[in-house]
């Protein structure tokens, strides 16, 4: 009885290694908005280069300092994902982790690095022109750690006609008050290629941030649009971001935005973001249906 059990376990192994989808890492797309190309990589699900199916995409953006190799390297995201979409528990999808540098996913102030003008113009339109994607909302999400989480809730509830679900981990966003008291050199390293750093203090909260800023935004945007958007915030216990987040989901709360906030044991690691994989992959394909 033992041996046919580990047969069966070894078989099964055996069929979801088979089943597993293709990375391709660092491809290019040479960006006119940017005046440079931008890398990005690609996880393809098993049987898309055989067949002519069209799949749904999620982006899945890295932190600071990392690059697109980020969640391919540390992440484990082939394993993770073909897993996931081998045992049926999520369905087959398209994930695309593009560089993004130390941009913050935005615009900077002075107008020299319009990284959101080429996600949303450039990125998206490529993605879909270039494989078979379902190029509708329903069929589109983003996800993203830390800067990526940032860049996550920006960009969905910036552009709610483009993403039907976000999910942020351990989101970089701060509230004015840690942005105020922020110290120099912390305001300098994080922001230097985004916003003036000889800033100090209340000067700091210019319109530049604010529009930029997940709290001003979920003031500022219908609740209506925001509602289109379903949301998923995930941050760690013992995370040094964790205020940020939690002041997030009190927003929602006030604004009546329905979304999951998790608050569970760890801290800032490609630990604690490989053990949330899974279940973001699942909520944000419950839409894909």
């Amino acid at each position: 009885m033992k041996k046919l059990l580990v047969l069966l376990l070894l078989s099964l192994s055996i069929q979801l290694y088979a089943q597993r989808g293709t990375l391709r890492e660092s491809l290019s797309l040479s960006s006119t908005t940017l005046g440079r190309p931008v890398q990005y990589s690609l996880f393809l699900p098993e049987g898309y280069e055989a067949g002519s199916r069209k799949y749904p995409v999620l982006y899945l953006l890295h932190g600071f300092g990392d690059d697109e190799t980020g969640w391919t390297q540390m992440g484990d995201v082939e394993t993770i994902a073909s897993q996931a979409m081998a045992s049926g528990q999520v369905p087959p999808m398209i994930i695309v982790m593009p560089d993004a540098g130390k941009s913050w996913y935005v615009n900077s102030a002075d107008g020299k690095n319009r990284y959101e003008d080429f996600f949303i113009n450039e990125l998206i339109p490529h993605i879909d022109s270039s494989y078979r994607t379902r190029t509708s909302k329903q069929f589109r999400a983003i996800a993203g750690l830390s800067m990526g989480g940032h860049g996550t809730l920006l960009l969905a509830s910036k552009h709610t006609d483009l993403f039907s679900a976000a999910a942020p981990l351990s989101a970089a966003i701060f509230t004015d008050a840690e942005v105020v008291a922020m110290p120099e050199s912390d305001w300098k390293r994080r922001f230097t290629n985004v916003y003036p750093t000889q800033q100090k203090g209340k000067e700091r909260l210019s319109k530049d941030w604010n529009q930029n800023s997940i709290f001003k935004i979920l003031e500022t945007t219908s609740s209506d649009a925001l509602k289109s958007v379903r949301f998923y915030v995930d941050c760690g216990d013992d995370d040094h971001l964790i205020k940020g987040n939690m002041s997030l989901h009190a927003a929602m709360m006030d604004r009546n935005i329905p979304h999951q906030f998790r608050v569970r044991d760890g801290g800032h690691t490609w630990i604690y973001w490989r053990s949330a994989l899974p279940e973001v992959l699942n909520f944000v394909s419950q839409g894909f249906h």
